[in-house]
């Protein structure tokens, strides 16, 4: 590493899978990852000497958390995770969830073209639906979009007054460059404190490939609205490539942290303050 990892650092966004004979994949989905456990996100830690991390369930195991949660039993006091439910689910299961280390709920409202790119999300009737019990928990709602669609389903999802957590800041592609209306937006969303983002995603919306230099003036402009209301994380296991040599270097996306933020204290605060109060570790 080309820096110190401080002590409790996170990687606030990856997945578990399988083991398939005993938590299978949803039938109606997009892609077919291959197993990595809780064991194999663990060891991903280590390797990168990182204390805690942050499971969000995949749109290709649905609304079936629970081989998220049995990662959360596995590794209580190092592991919290964003669950996928939806809005006729009962008071009872929310609050058993949250019991085990659930800290949001995830909603999927990512769309080119106006059609939605993954199936088998919870959209934003759920969202609607659930806000107020979510609210109620301590929860936050963690959403999936493409930045360019946030001004128009702002009003919406900032009524219910929850935290609102943007993945993989905003899906933005790199060739629309930082002064797209919609990365803007988002930007001002943190600078009010109405939204947190997750700095994460680099290899997802780079348009020249790793080290993914056209991504840091996307990660500077988040750092300078608001630092307090980042979050970093891997996406591991890298699900969805399909050409060889696509998949990241976890190693590189950890060290991009020294460009983006040269200074040791907002790395500590990036790393591990932020998602100590967001998660509740």
């Amino acid at each position: 590493m080309r820096y110190a990892v401080p002590a409790g650092a996170c990687d606030a966004h990856a997945h578990v899978f399988g083991p398939y004979a005993q938590f299978p994949l949803s039938d109606d989905r997009s892609y077919t990852p291959p197993e990595n456990g809780a064991d194999a996100f663990i060891a991903h830690l280590d390797r990168l000497g990182l204390t805690r991390g942050v499971l969000v369930t995949a749109s290709a195991q649905g609304d079936d958390n629970r081989n998220v949660l049995q990662a959360l039993r596995a590794y209580p006091e190092r592991l919290r995770a964003v669950a996928v439910v939806r809005g006729d689910i009962g008071d009872a299961e929310l609050d058993a969830l949250s019991e085990q280390g659930v800290r949001g709920a995830r909603f999927n409202l990512y769309k080119h073209d106006g059609r939605a790119v993954y199936r088998n999300g919870v959209g934003i009737e759920d969202f609607i639906s659930l806000a107020p019990r979510l609210k109620a928990r301590g929860w936050h709602a963690q959403i999936w979009i493409h930045a360019p669609d946030l001004p128009e389903l702002a009003p919406t999802l900032l009524a219910p007054g929850l935290d609102l957590v943007v993945d993989h800041m905003g899906r933005m592609n790199a060739a629309r460059g930082v002064d797209d209306a919609g990365f803007q937006f988002l930007c001002r969303l943190l600078a009010e404190g109405k939204a947190w983002t997750k700095i994460s995603g680099a290899d997802r919306n780079t348009a020249v490939g790793s080290p993914f230099p056209d991504i840091a003036p996307f990660a500077q402009a988040l750092l300078k609205a608001n630092a307090e209301r980042l979050v970093w994380g891997t996406d591991w296991p890298h699900i969805n490539y399909f050409k060889e040599g696509q998949v990241p270097d976890d190693g590189v996306l950890l060290n991009l942290l020294a460009d983006w933020m040269p200074e040791e204290g907002v790395r500590k605060q990036v790393l591990v303050d932020n998602p100590a109060r967001l998660y509740g570790f």
